[in-house]
Parts: structure tokens; C-alpha cells; sequence
């Protein structure tokens, strides 16, 4: 048991098997079989095209809107912000729809191929006609985001409902989403340097030639994950949702009054918000304090490597601890490494390169807690008599949709804020020195606030007691 958090860390009723296919006891009491890892492969392999989708967009949208089309800050920041709105529902919604698909064909499999036409939607929102600027360029970008983040809602809500139809356990679960993040990282990793390098030079063409060549990514690595996914659930045996008629308010209704599911979802909205806000951040920070757009892309590499090496760091953390200790442990580094940074240029390349690799281990954490104990979050609805794992898997992808809105929006109201001058392709603006102060307070103070609000929810939850008992 934790003395700090009050939580007990579910342990195997037997030993691990050394085999793929080895039957073993959960921390929940559930038979269970070993994931294979050829299977598991594949099913991550998703991730590696779903990764182009979380970085790219929230990494140069505000920056593509801001020094390339002349939008300004505000109205950028719109444009990447009430798109999302309608995520709130799409994503819930979808749960509702995948589950009533699960209970009828046995899979999810059906919304899956939906999410491979994201690769048009992400084209066409880099390829603004060359007569657009200001508003007339926003209004583009905002349609085909708002399709992009439908599309992609049909790819993400039955891909990560995967880990929570499978007949396995506590440990099993964090495994699964381990290999997981290695290949959304590598995804996150590839997009994070190669799209930056690939407009290194602001012309226009160049960021619609970067999204083509990223868009035949996201088709070739999302057939892969979705036979993975079919692989996966016929061999570790799949849990349909209950026979119950499901409705979406009634599926919203539940999800939110499981109270640790609920603390769960609110400490993520912060820690994604605080995440997506560091990401469209960065390029800002590189010009701004270090004069070196180029650097972009060395930051964005410190960021998102370590997570290759972190995941087995910090799963061998939840085996000793328990995820709700190490989840507070990655919250907790993040809010140091980004208070660091505001020693801004001062600290130099090499310094504050560690200090992004330290913040960059951190996020392997909080991503590798937060979503394997989604699954544990549905496991213990389903001994309590609910089986809705896509509805709560919709209220999750809808969180962290938002959260990759709010994060841009709240960067780009504190540059309004500071008077940030936004500019076009080929024209320098010098900035203010409140500008510049705004820059770099809004990636170090404001993540650092956002994160301790994350600690605050999830430091309440009880789930991993709720689940050893």
C-alpha cells in the first residue's frame, strides 16, 4: 500500500510466462494470456502515422498561421481552438457507435478504415492556396482540421479501446501500451524532426510537400496497426460490451460518474494541455531566444528520444511503485525541466538541450501511466457490471483532443497578450521586449501551473487501490 497516495500495486497471482501464449492470473483476477510480440508490433505500428497527426499540427500550425500566412496570434490560436469543440462530442459519440459495432460483429474494426483518409485532410490543410492570407487562410485551415480531427477520431477511439477489449490484466496492460509508446514515439520522434528540417525554409510549397510525404506515412503504418489489431483480439480473447441498450447521454452519464475515471480524465486534460502547448511552443523559443530556428528540430529530438529507452525505465517503475506514483513522479519532473528553461538562452544549447531530455522522460511517463490505466479504469467498471469500454475510450480521445486545442490556444493568447507581431513568409518583424518575455513565460510559468493543477486531480484518484482489491 502507499503511504502517499493510498495505493496498492496489483502484483501477478503467478509467474510471468517466459513464452508467447503462456497463460497467466492478472492483478485482477482475470485468466489471461501473454500478448505476442509480433502481434503487438503490429498493432502499435498505428501509432506510428497517428503520431504524424499528434505532432505536426500542434508543432507548426500556430507557426505556419502566424509567420507564413499572416494570421495573427489570436485569431490563429482560434483557429487551432474551436475545431475542437466539436472533438467533445465526435469522440464520445464514436465510443457509443464503436461499442454498439463490437456487440453486433465481435470486432471494432469497421470505423479503423475511416481513419486512413486523415492522410487527404492533412495534405490539404498545409496546401493553403497561394491567394489566401489572414482570414481567408484560417477559414481553410480550420475546415480541414475539423475533418482531419473527425477521420482521426474514427481511427483513434477502436484503436485505443484495443488494450481494454483484451482478456488481459494490470501488468499485461502497462506492457501492451509500453510497446505502444515506443512506436508512437518513433512516429512522434520521425514527424518532431523531419517536419521541421522539411520547411526549414518558410516557403509555402515546402509545407505541402512535408505533408504529402508524412501523409504516406499515416496510410502505410495505419493498415499495419489495423491488422494488428484483428491479430491482437483473436489471440488474447476479446471482451464485448454488455448486452445492455446503450445510449450516447446515457454511456457520457456513466463515464463521468466513475470518480476515479473522472479525476483520471481531468489530471490528463491538464498534463495534455500543458504537453501540446510545450510542442507549439518550441519554435518560438528557438527563434526567439536562441536566434536558431534550425534547433527546432535538435529540441524536438531531445523531447521525444528518450521515450524509445524511457518506456522499459518507467514500466519496471510501475511494477515497484504502481502507475498512480509514477504517473505523479513524470508530473512532478515536468514541472521542474520547464521552470528550468526559463533561464531561457543564458543556460546555452548544451544545457538546456539536457533540461528538454529530462522533460522528454517525463513525457514517456505521463503518457504510459495515464493510458494503461484507462484500461484498468474499464476493468474495474466491468466487475462493478459496466462493459462500455469505447464510451469511456471516446470521453478519453475527446479529452486529450482538447487538450491538444487548449494547449496552442493558451500559448498564443499569452503572445496577444505580450503583443506578439505576427508576419508572412520573407518579412522579419523585431519584437518587443514584452513579447519576448511572453514567449518564454508561456513555456516555462504557464506549463508549470497547468501541471500542478494535473497533480491536484491526480493525486485524489484511487484507482490502482480499486483495482488490487
Amino acid at each position: 500500500m502507499s503511504r502517499a497516495t493510498g495505493s496498492a500495486v496489483p502484483t501477478s497471482g503467478g509467474a510471468m510466462p517466459t513464452g508467447d501464449g503462456a497463460p497467466t492470473t492478472s492483478g485482477d483476477d482475470t485468466p489471461t494470456v501473454r500478448a505476442r510480440m509480433r502481434d503487438l508490433l503490429a498493432y502499435s505500428s498505428g501509432s506510428l502515422g497517428m503520431g504524424v497527426w499528434v505532432t505536426v499540427p500542434g508543432l507548426l500550425l500556430l507557426y505556419f498561421m502566424t509567420h507564413v500566412l499572416g494570421v495573427t496570434p489570436l485569431l490563429a490560436g482560434l483557429t487551432l481552438l474551436l475545431p475542437k469543440i466539436l472533438d467533445a462530442v465526435v469522440h464520445p459519440l464514436l465510443g457509443t457507435i464503436s461499442d454498439r459495432h463490437a456487440r453486433r460483429s465481435g470486432h471494432r474494426r469497421g470505423l479503423l478504415w475511416w481513419g486512413l483518409l486523415l492522410a487527404v485532410a492533412m495534405t490539404a490543410m498545409f496546401s493553403v492556396p497561394a491567394g489566401l492570407t489572414g482570414g481567408g487562410a484560417a477559414l481553410w485551415i480550420a475546415g480541414w482540421y475539423i475533418a482531419g480531427n473527425m477521420l482521426f477520431a474514427c481511427f483513434q477511439v477502436p484503436y485505443l479501446t484495443t488494450p481494454s477489449d483484451l482478456k488481459i490484466g494490470y501488468h499485461e496492460r502497462t506492457r501492451v501500451f509500453m510497446f505502444r509508446l515506443l512506436l508512437l514515439t518513433i512516429g512522434l520522434l520521425g514527424a518532431g524532426v523531419a517536419a521541421p528540417a522539411l520547411v526549414a525554409s518558410g516557403a509555402r510549397g515546402d509545407y505541402s510537400q512535408m505533408a504529402l510525404i508524412l501523409s504516406g506515412v499515416m496510410v502505410v503504418t495505419g493498415f499495419v496497426g489495423i491488422v494488428g489489431v484483428r491479430r491482437l483480439t483473436e489471440h488474447s480473447g476479446f471482451r464485448a460490451p454488455d448486452d445492455r441498450e446503450h445510449t450516447f447521454l446515457g454511456d457520457l452519464k456513466i463515464a463521468w460518474r466513475d470518480r476515479n475515471f473522472r479525476l483520471l480524465v481531468l489530471s490528463y486534460l491538464f498534463t495534455g494541455t500543458t504537453t501540446h502547448l510545450f510542442l507549439a511552443a518550441v519554435p518560438f523559443y528557438t527563434q526567439y531566444v536562441f536566434g536558431a530556428p534550425g534547433l527546432t528540430s535538435l529540441f524536438m529530438g531531445a523531447f521525444l528520444a528518450p521515450a524509445v529507452v524511457a518506456g522499459p525505465m518507467w514500466l519496471a517503475v510501475s511494477r515497484r511503485l504502481g502507475k498512480q506514483r509514477g504517473l505523479l513522479l513524470s508530473q512532478l519532473i515536468f514541472i521542474v525541466g520547464s521552470l528550468a528553461l526559463a533561464a531561457g538562452g543564458t543556460l546555452g544549447v548544451a544545457i538546456t538541450t539536457a533540461v528538454i531530455v529530462l522533460l522528454g522522460t517525463s513525457f514517456a511517463g505521463l503518457q504510459l501511466f495515464a493510458f494503461s490505466m484507462l484500461p484498468d479504469a474499464v476493468a474495474v467498471a466491468e466487475r462493478g457490471g459496466t462493459s462500455r469500454a469505447g464510451a469511456y475510450t471516446g470521453v478519453w480521445t475527446a479529452t486529450e483532443a482538447t487538450g491538444t486545442a487548449i494547449g496552442p490556444y493558451l500559448y498564443s493568447a499569452v503572445l496577444a497578450i505580450g503583443g506578439f507581431v505576427s508576419t508572412t513568409a520573407g518579412h522579419d518583424v523585431v519584437q518587443s521586449g514584452v513579447a519576448q518575455t511572453a514567449l518564454v513565460v508561456g513555456i516555462t510559468v504557464v506549463p508549470a501551473v497547468l501541471m500542478v493543477g494535473a497533480i491536484a486531480f491526480q493525486a485524489r484518484c484511487r484507482l490502482d487501490r480499486d483495482t488490487a482489491s
